[in-house]
């Protein structure tokens, strides 16, 4: 076989733009390019070798973290079937990388991660930004990528990359085992030259593959939902990711069986659709945990079954209630000793629909269904007619922005009150319009992840909602969006703090100590009941504008509107900045999240908070036994 004489690092980018996937035969590109910021560990190796390849784009990001958000959030957009690679130099940029890759590989979303490493000759250490062990010359801070990525290596010979390249696509393009790849690049290593067999860059398709099943398996499953009275669809990501949302619309229509939705699975039906019962769990509506609390066969579809979904193991009460849960990972379709449908989710329910041919719900867990979503819809239009004053609620702005937005267009959001508040309120209407990063719920994922989004599918619009405080914790690729002249509209909520935790902590009897951002008081940070209290001169609009966004300052709800109407005609970024209530919070619909509180306190309000979970701890069960 002839040979190709490249340095290490030109030889990845050269592999790199050959690597095509394909499914439902749907060939594209599977890399979109590299984000990156260098430094003295990949300025001479994987920079140079960018730079001879024009046609690998690389960005420019201001921010490590970041730029892996924008990458997962591009990946999350593109069902998977696309990706990006984020290089940074050696120490803190490599180590910046840790929570974009634990982002990554929860969510199980690829990004290909080139850490800069340490010398791997060794003779010059120690060097700049290098951890030293008494125990190993054979570590570095690119270690910490191991526990949050699903594949790891470090390439200390240019010839390692023939064997392990073909393992970080395998990876990279599974649809049970994606996450983030990281391989460790020592800074000497990328520079050396190697001749690499010309094969290696040659073009290669990923086939993804629709697994299928086991028919044993899927007849056991079948009996199980025909002998139920009350079944359930708990529709997670899998869903969107397998491109099954139409799937499941025919398989819930056929039967009569609802649905509702985690945040990775809302969007799988539009809100509008006569069996979609919302959102389920501690951000669920009462219509879907009513049925949940009665369901007695559970169907769950490409969901993990976090706590937030299951409410800490207290969602379903019926004592009798089995699940069926179809996942292309054993981890999960094993959950809750369920029958396990071990397949993709689109073709799982091709299958189980035939078996189930002729099987329907009654009329009255129909009506039920139906009365309920009925009275939810009206909770939510009372939700959106609040005219709080004299700062909105979030719920009002929710509403102006569902009801005045681009309907094609996708909102994100990640971390704070936002996410349950969207959960149960955002009307869907189509299957990506709805962008929660909710399996790390990560603090400044938004704005990175609206310039993930925007890349992803440019002609949409992108509504970044946002709170102050997530906002204060990242917003530097607000930056990127304008520099690459990707728009984004975002929806910044001041709040003075935290008001999520703000929130927690009062339900705790704990009066939201350290969630102002205020002056201290008398030696330490006010709570939330003192008077007196002095705000920090921080003018978050006037940041937002210095970094090159167009800005909208709004007093109420009517501001809101006019701005939001006034920035379709401006072409790039736009910040609509407006001041909302700490305190008026969506209610919680009938459901419980597990946040253990002090065994003993000296505070009153602790102690009460106390004995309430100690009462609410005893409803959380193990789910045993398969009915077989």
């Amino acid at each position: 076989m002839s040979t190709v004489r490249l340095t290490m690092a030109q030889a990845v980018i050269r592999f790199l733009k050959c690597q095509f996937v394909e499914r439902d035969g749907k060939e594209q590109s599977f890399f979109a390019g590299c984000f990156g910021i260098f430094g003295h560990g990949n300025i001479a190796g994987i920079a140079q070798a960018l730079q001879e390849n024009l046609d690998f784009r690389y960005y420019q990001s201001r921010n490590e973290q970041a730029m892996v958000h924008t990458a997962v959030a591009y990946a999350k957009m593109k069902n998977r079937l696309g990706a990006f690679v984020c290089t940074s130099s050696i120490g803190p940029g490599a180590t910046n990388m840790v929570t974009g890759a634990a982002v990554a590989t929860i969510n199980r979303l690829p990004v290909l991660l080139l850490p800069g490493d340490i010398f791997a000759r060794r003779n010059v250490a120690p060097v700049l930004q290098q951890l030293e062990s008494e125990h190993s010359q054979d570590v570095s801070v690119n270690d910490c990528f191991r526990p949050v990525s699903r594949y790891w290596d470090r390439i200390n010979r240019p010839d390692q990359i023939i064997t392990t390249l073909p393992e970080a696509m395998r990876v990279l393009t599974s649809p049970a085992d994606s996450g983030a790849v990281t391989l460790a690049l020592p800074q000497d290593v990328q520079t050396e030259a190697w001749d690499y067999p010309s094969g290696l860059f040659d073009r290669r398709v990923w086939h993804v593959p629709r697994n299928r099943p086991d028919a044993a398996a899927l007849a056991r499953a079948a009996e199980c939902i025909r002998s139920a009275e009350r079944p359930l669809i708990l529709a997670g990501g899998g869903v969107q990711y397998s491109e099954a949302t139409e799937e499941l619309r025919a398989f819930s229509l056929r039967t009569g069986i609802p649905v509702c939705e985690t945040h990775a699975g809302k969007g799988s039906l539009r809100y509008d659709d006569p069996l979609n019962l919302g959102a389920v769990g501690v951000t669920g509506t009462f219509a879907a945990n009513r049925v949940a609390r009665e369901a007695d066969v559970v169907i769950g579809v490409g969901t993990r079954f976090s706590d937030f979904t299951t409410a800490s193991k207290t969602a379903f009460e019926n004592p009798d209630v089995r699940f069926v849960t179809i996942n292309t990972a054993e981890l999960d379709a094993y959950k809750h000793d369920a029958l396990p449908l071990v397949g993709d989710a689109l073709a799982t329910l091709e299958e189980l629909s035939r078996v189930l041919d002729g099987f329907q719900v009654d009329t009255a867990y129909r009506s039920t269904c139906k009365r309920l979503r009925e009275e939810w819809d009206r909770e939510v239009e009372r939700l959106y007619a609040m005219r709080h004053v004299p700062h909105a609620s979030q719920s009002e702005v929710i509403g102006v922005i569902n009801e005045m937005g681009d309907p094609d267009g996708v909102m994100v959001c990640a971390a704070g009150s936002l996410p349950g508040d969207l959960h149960k309120l955002w009307r869907t209407r189509h299957a990506k319009q709805y962008h929660m990063e909710y399996g790390y719920s990560t603090m400044g994922y938004e704005i990175a992840g609206g310039l993930g989004i925007k890349m992803a599918d440019p002609d949409r619009e992108v509504y970044v909602l946002v709170g102050d405080g997530s906002y204060l914790m990242l917003s530097t690729d607000l930056v990127t969006s304008v520099q690459e002249g990707y728009k984004l509209t975002i929806v910044l909520m001041d709040n003075q703090g935290f008001k999520s935790i703000g929130g927690l902590s009062r339900s705790l009897g704990q009066e939201g100590f350290g969630t102002r951002y205020a002056f201290p008081k008398d030696g330490s940070l006010p709570g939330d009941g003192e008077s007196g209290i002095r705000y920090l001169p921080v003018d978050l609009a006037a940041n937002a504008e210095s970094l090159g966004a167009k800005v909208y300052r709004c007093s109420g709800r009517q501001d809101l509107v006019e701005a939001l109407e006034q920035s379709r005609a401006i072409d790039r970024t736009v910040v609509l900045y407006i001041r909302t209530d700490r305190y008026e919070d969506v209610p919680g619909y009938e459901c419980w999240w597990d946040v253990p509180v002090a065994e003993t306190s000296t505070m009153e309000g602790v102690r009460r908070a106390r004995t309430e979970w100690e009462l609410m701890r005893l409803k959380e069960r193990t789910y045993l036994g398969r009915g077989e």
